[in-house]
């Protein structure tokens, strides 16, 4: 009896389990500046199938700056967001749209009360397709309006992870964020510009 158990468990052993379900969800990732990150952060975080938001800052040759270097503007940083997406859910052209209809493109180094070169707008591209629909919208919207964009395009680089307390500052901080955002005139400015489009987070 003893070996018949034994021979039993043996085979057993040897039967391979089913293989668990795993996620298979492949994320990509894409970059924008677009004036102070905690707005940026709030349009995005609305966008269904976008799965996180970081603030942090790139586009400067600084290594590891901090906030208050970043303010100074003396280290060539944007305030920037990496927007990390499963592109099953949501594409890139969306993110961009949503990028467009959140900032003032004719804004030279500066976005809405925030002024200098840290807080320009800028896309940053992580690969050719996304740089390819970069230049696009931009020239699109260049002819739409008649004007010069002002709004970089250039390839991703370094991302520097901003101070913990920046990371989902709309939300930890809802009632001094709601007073920044209203006295800077972002909104304002957005529905000047863009219309019913204003402040869109995708595709309408």
């Amino acid at each position: 009896m003893t070996s018949i158990l034994t021979l039993g468990w043996t085979i057993l052993a040897l039967i391979p389990l089913p293989a668990q379900a795993q996620d298979t969800t492949e994320t990509a990732n894409a970059t924008f500046a677009g004036g102070c990150f905690w707005c940026v952060e709030e349009a995005y975080d609305e966008i269904k199938g976008v799965q996180r938001t970081v603030s942090g800052y790139t586009g400067g040759e600084e290594t590891s700056p901090s906030y208050e270097q970043v303010a100074r503007g003396a280290t060539g940083h944007a305030e920037a967001v990496r927007v990390e997406y499963d592109p099953s859910q949501v594409d890139y052209a969306t993110l961009l749209e949503a990028f467009w209809h959140n900032i003032d493109p004719f804004a030279e180094d500066r976005q809405f009360c925030d002024a200098g070169r840290q807080y320009r707008s800028a896309i940053f591209y992580h690969d050719e397709q996304q740089k390819h629909l970069a230049e696009k919208t931009r020239s699109e919207l260049e002819q739409r309006f008649g004007r010069d964009i002002a709004t970089r395009i250039a390839p991703a680089g370094k991302f520097w992870v901003a101070e913990e307390y920046h990371q989902d500052y709309y939300e930890k901080n809802p009632v001094r964020y709601r007073f920044y955002k209203a006295g800077c005139g972002r909104t304002e400015r957005l529905e000047e510009i863009w219309g019913n489009q204003a402040g869109l987070p995708g595709k309408s």
